[in-house]
């Protein structure tokens, strides 16, 4: 005698469906409102506001007045060649709040309190993550508006320079999922910044964000050029100085989201692993 597998009844079918949507609309409204905690957070501690604009700021000033004259670009001025290498500093610079944040979070006891909650688990990271790319976004604001005050001048045209913010805007996101990790294994907020300063300067220093890569060792160059940083900062300047675009930008969707889909899975289940 052989069983038989009736088929789910279309009522039922209909239930799972609407648990679904329920479960997604309330993951979304509790990551919403962690987006909203950490934007408040940010704007009632003056310091976080002023790490995040006063610094990059200054980079602005002193590569475009102290180191700008000693560096010749050719055919295109400094100032327009720096710009987006500043755009991916200021990005990369900003994602280490995200470890920061998150590790400070952890070890307040605050995660702990969400966990207490009827929320989403991944709603803290998603939230966390996304305030931090809203941040990003006027951060780049300020720094395009200090760059053209400056003489940064784009090339193309307006619509290859909104391009350039949003390519920006998404590797700076998938940046913070990398951040996320390292903060959700460290042991306080100070152990956060420590740990994240390596790779913070590896990959912006040895990058084509302030120099061309061909003026480097030989050993270096392979690295330089083909790191994720200097592939969007590529991508930038060729949306807003022109020359071939579609290659540079092309890589570096396929960093960002590659980061993105690897990291941000790890970053959960370690998230659930750690609360």
């Amino acid at each position: 005698m052989t069983a038989t597998t009736s088929p789910i009844p279309a009522p039922a079918t209909a239930a799972v469906h609407r648990a679904r949507h329920v479960n997604l609309t309330w993951t979304v409204r509790d990551a919403l409102a962690i987006t909203q905690r950490n934007l408040i957070t940010l704007m009632r501690l003056p310091q976080l506001l002023v790490f995040a604009t006063i610094q990059p700021v200054v980079f602005v000033l002193m590569f475009r007045y102290v180191f700008g004259g000693a560096i010749k670009i050719p055919g295109v001025p400094y100032v327009d060649y720096l710009m987006p290498g500043i755009f991916a500093q200021t990005v990369v610079f900003g994602a280490v709040s995200t470890a920061v944040g998150l590790s400070e979070d952890l070890h307040k006891g605050l995660i702990e309190r969400f966990r207490s909650l009827p929320m989403a688990r991944s709603a803290v990271l998603v939230g966390r993550t996304t305030a931090d790319l809203v941040r990003d976004f006027f951060v780049i604001l300020l720094m395009s508006a200090v760059g053209f005050a400056v003489g940064f001048r784009v090339h193309t045209n307006a619509l290859a320079f909104v391009a350039a913010i949003g390519v920006m805007l998404l590797f700076g996101w998938s940046l913070t999922w990398i951040f996320a990790m390292i903060g959700l294994k460290s042991r306080n907020a100070e152990a956060a910044q420590a740990a994240s300063f390596p790779p913070l300067a590896i990959f912006t220093f040895a990058s084509a964000a302030f120099v061309p890569v061909a003026s480097m060792p030989s050993w270096l160059q392979p690295f330089a050029r083909n790191q994720p940083v200097s592939v969007t900062i590529s991508a930038v300047r060729a949306l807003v100085l022109g020359g071939p675009t579609l290659h540079h930008v092309l890589a570096s969707l396929a960093w960002s989201f590659g980061i993105v889909i690897v990291c941000a899975p790890l970053a959960v289940r370690m998230y659930r692993r750690v609360t």
